[in-house]
């Protein structure tokens, strides 16, 4: 059995959420919002979003497509919205670029509707992610895999989801070390294409367990 020389350490992470003065009340001003907020009022509204509601099977994936949408009756401008994939993105930066674009280009062929005013208006939050380690560590898959089954599902969150960004990869924390440190590419690549949005945050974890179940079933074997 495979000892890693570096333990993965686990954590769990407090999200601390607040209003910004930053508001919006038509498309137009959405459009000047996701210019100047901060990168944590981004964050907040995308990847923390999407792990509060334990990964959206139905409906849509960020606050800007839900508000869009329910505050502003535009379903065809939220549906855009929605499908900006964030496991594609590597950077707030880039995320905040691309959501620009798809609002500035509504708003610059739906001139009218750009000035309409919404039901409500939209408040940009902010979330800061404050990492809290666990004191727990795995050294062998075997632990990794009894570790995993028994985190809550922030810490899940913190390592599955938020990590994206965290390591400027297209990948996770437990991609990361199942490759780089038990040399299991195969396993990792396989857990990081687990998609994000069709699975909910348990079921997410559930496939992780068998993916590493599988492969210490063929490490007995072998």
């Amino acid at each position: 059995m495979k000892v890693a020389t570096i333990p993965f350490e686990f954590a769990t992470a407090s999200y601390l959420t607040s209003i910004s003065a930053l508001k919006a009340s038509t498309l137009a001003q959405l459009r000047d919002g996701l210019r100047s907020c901060s990168d944590e009022s981004i964050f907040a509204h995308t990847f923390q979003s999407l792990g509060e509601h334990h990964y959206l099977t139905e409906g849509f994936s960020n606050d800007f497509a839900q508000w869009v949408l329910a505050a502003c009756n535009r379903p065809d401008l939220a549906e855009q919205l929605s499908a900006i994939d964030v496991r594609e993105f590597v950077s707030l930066k880039d995320l905040r670029a691309e959501m620009r674009r798809v609002v500035g280009d509504y708003c610059r062929t739906h001139k009218r509707d750009a000035r309409a005013p919404s039901y409500e208006p939209f408040y940009f939050c902010e979330s800061i992610e404050v990492p809290i380690p666990l004191r727990r560590c795995a050294s062998t898959l075997q632990e990794f895999h009894d570790c995993v089954a028994s985190l809550s599902g922030t810490s899940f969150y913190y390592h599955f989801l938020s990590s994206r960004l965290r390591t400027h990869l297209k990948t996770n924390d437990f991609s990361l070390w199942l490759s780089k440190e038990m040399g299991l590419t195969s396993l990792a690549d396989r857990i990081a294409r687990i998609d994000i949005y069709t699975h909910t945050r348990e079921s997410a974890r559930a496939t992780i367990l068998r993916l590493v179940e599988r492969e210490l079933e063929n490490e007995r074997n072998s």
